[in-house]
């Protein structure tokens, strides 16, 4: 249900000059509900507060108790992080009074961000545009995305090749090998030129094995999942969004009807910073490691993982309430996504107490005069944890990279040369972020907590500060005039380590090592004198709209393209007095299969892209997936690109054909 009780949305709601007294107010709707609980509870000689064992969840018990006239200094108050009979009865067992640590510590953020977003959007509406919002965390995210904007802009790629050596040893098949050193030195091809110099001079040269090791290396499972871990992995395998995320997981944990079973939390809390697992979840873990995969799969000792950084370490990791429930034995009554992600947690868990993955890696050099080739090649030993689960990356290159197989070799051998390939590479700029690097991001410069980074997300698009197109998000005109703005004057609001600092500060207030009232009072007083001077300083900021030459139909005017909430669209500039809009169609050059129109881009009503014809609707051909100019070889359908697994594919649109084949990197000159 949330919360009962807030600050209201209409006014400031806090009491500056009287030790910043909020004022809070029943939030709109949830009348009923109270009406509900304190009709309920005179029919009861006991109540206990149960709502979620955070910040948040002590706040909400201490407005409950307020409400309903509970004792909060009475045991009234009881917390698990798993839904199950187990966990709930053990809590009842052990009820305690509300920790006034922890509501200090909610009160003092939510009337932090007040104090900055009441005071800052109002500056935004009058010296740019109405309906704009300025946040004490949302405004640092914002500007991460624009400073990696402004490097990715100011970036200048350098040219260089490599060199790839297809070798063979007698019939045992074709490997491949790199250029590594040129003498003494670490190769380095500036240009097609030298490259081209290197495969002449090694037109006379006899390839020869000079040396060859062999190393076991045992790679270790990732940690069973955070809240920061989870959204990154449910971006990576799943394409969740950190918002569609947390929406899942909160199913999973408040629980779902399993049949005879009836309903059951199937995993524990979701909004925590802490690898940490209970002793009975290792054990239950271990046996069913052993049963299902045997003795050699579960390890000797139990990995001890120790909190990292900033890490409150308040809850256990995220790990299903007992692994004994298998996903597939759940899946009937679970809803597509939810399954998906019970399954990613599952096997996560399973993995992180399971024995490390056992990899032989050979590596050889070989000598052509006075150029040494590398290879490497591995070869798993024993899948360990790989046999349940192994973790994504954000690296396209790295989820990309193929095993090397490479045959028995000694020390001496000679090698044939199949052929040698030069190829073109240009240094690459910082990548934009994704859903899961920012978050990432946000996680370890300290900016926010598990619980928010869903809802920055989510805000920053919603404002029209960033879009996320093709899975990375770009920043618009107006996101980069809102943080210069507000580095020019409001240094500290939109300063990483300022910002994370006061995390710290959030945190010591729920630790009892300070007083809530002095960190909000040693933060307003230069923060009002900034504003004063912004207030005077700042002028009126223009946000040009990019005029179009699509013509209004229903005024004449040159309509504008404007930035919703699901991306870009055409607004006719005569608002209010016209409110004339069209979807903003973009182009893709691809001729329409079933007319004379053209493909273009247009966007769902829940903001997913897709490809449907011009003429519509007299034509309604449409694909999901981006257009091509080439026509499926076999049966003449169009072709589109697919992403899988960072490699595009290109696959016939023609469902009843299965027709894929992969995209090959563009060639090297020559």
């Amino acid at each position: 249900m949330g919360h009962v009780r807030d600050l209201p949305k209409s006014q400031f709601g806090v009491d500056v000059q009287k030790g910043f007294k909020p004022k809070y107010i029943t939030i709109r709707g949830k009348g009923d509900i109270i009406k509900e609980l304190k009709s309920a509870i005179k029919k009861v000689d006991r109540v206990l507060l149960a709502s979620d064992p955070d910040r948040e969840g002590e706040a909400i018990a201490w407005h409950l108790a307020n409400l309903l006239e509970i004792d909060e200094h009475s045991p009234c108050r009881i917390e698990f992080n798993e839904i199950t009979k187990q966990a709930v009865q053990q809590a009842v067992k052990n009820p305690r009074p509300i920790d006034h640590r922890l509501v200090n510590a909610q009160q003092a953020r939510r009337i932090l961000d007040r104090l900055v977003g009441y005071n800052l959007s109002p500056l935004l509406w009058r010296k740019i545009k109405k309906g704009l919002s300025a946040g004490r965390v949302q405004s640092v995210a914002v500007r991460l995305i624009c400073d990696r904007e402004e490097e990715i802009q100011s970036f200048v790629p350098e040219e260089y090749w490599s060199l790839t050596a297809k070798l063979l040893k007698d019939r045992s098949g074709t490997f491949e090998a790199k250029l590594h050193k040129i003498g003494e030195e670490k190769a380095h091809i500036s240009d097609e030129k030298h490259a081209r110099q290197i495969i002449s001079d090694l037109q006379e040269e006899r390839f020869r094995v000079i040396n060859v090791t062999k190393r076991e290396r045992k790679r270790q499972p990732a940690p069973p999942f955070t809240t920061s871990s989870l959204q990154q992995e449910a971006y990576r395998k799943l394409n969740f969004t950190a918002r569609k995320t947390m929406m899942v997981a909160q199913q999973l944990y408040e629980g779902l009807d399993l049949g005879k079973e009836g309903p059951v939390g199937l995993v524990t809390y979701i909004r925590t910073d802490s690898t940490r697992v209970s002793e009975t979840a290792v054990q239950e873990a271990r046996e069913f490691i052993t049963a299902k995969y045997g003795q050699e799969y579960a390890p000797d000792k139990v990995r001890q993982l120790s909190p990292k950084g900033r890490a409150q370490d308040a809850h256990e990791a995220i790990r299903p309430t007992s692994v004994n429930r298998e996903p597939a034995a759940v899946q009937d009554y679970l809803t597509r996504d939810q399954f998906k992600l019970y399954n990613l947690i599952w096997e996560r868990f399973i993995a992180s107490q399971m024995s490390p993955a056992v990899i032989d890696i050979t590596g050889v050099d070989i000598h052509a005069g006075r150029y040494v080739f590398r290879a490497t090649g591995s070869i798993i030993k024993f899948p360990g944890f790989m046999q349940v689960y192994t973790e994504g990356r954000d690296d396209e290159e790295e989820n990309n990279n193929q095993e090397n197989r490479l045959p028995e070799l000694q020390q001496g051998d000679l090698l044939k040369v199949r052929s040698l390939v030069p190829k073109q590479h240009f240094t690459q700029p910082p990548p934009r972020y994704t859903d899961a690097t920012l978050v990432k991001a946000l996680e370890e410069k300290g900016i926010g907590r598990p619980s928010t980074y869903a809802p920055i997300v989510d805000t920053i698009i919603k404002r029209g500060y960033v879009v996320r197109e093709k899975k990375h998000f770009y920043p618009t005109e107006l996101g980069f005039v809102v943080v210069d703005l507000l580095k020019n004057y409001f240094p500290d609001i939109i300063d990483v380590e300022f910002t994370a600092d006061m995390e710290q500060k959030l945190d010591s207030i729920e630790e009892g090592d300070v007083d809530w009232h002095k960190i909000l009072s040693d933060f307003y007083a230069p923060f009002q004198k900034m504003l004063a001077i912004a207030e005077k300083e700042i002028e009126h900021i223009q946000v040009e709209d990019e005029v179009t030459k699509e013509v209004c139909d229903q005024c004449g005017r040159n309509m504008v393209i404007k930035m919703g909430r699901y991306g870009k669209f055409l607004a006719c500039p005569g608002f209010p007095e016209c409110k004339n809009t069209k979807p903003l169609l973009e182009p893709t050059g691809v001729p329409c299969p079933q007319c004379m129109g053209e493909l273009v881009l247009r966007r769902s009503k829940k903001g997913r892209k897709f490809y449907g014809c011009s003429n519509y609707p007299s034509c309604e051909f449409v694909v999901w997936d981006e257009p091509t100019n080439q026509k499926c070889p076999r049966c003449g359908s169009l072709m589109v690109i697919k992403h899988n697994k960072g490699k595009k594919v290109y696959r016939c649109s023609n469902k009843d054909c299965n027709m894929k084949t992969e995209i090959a990197e563009t060639a090297a000159k020559g």
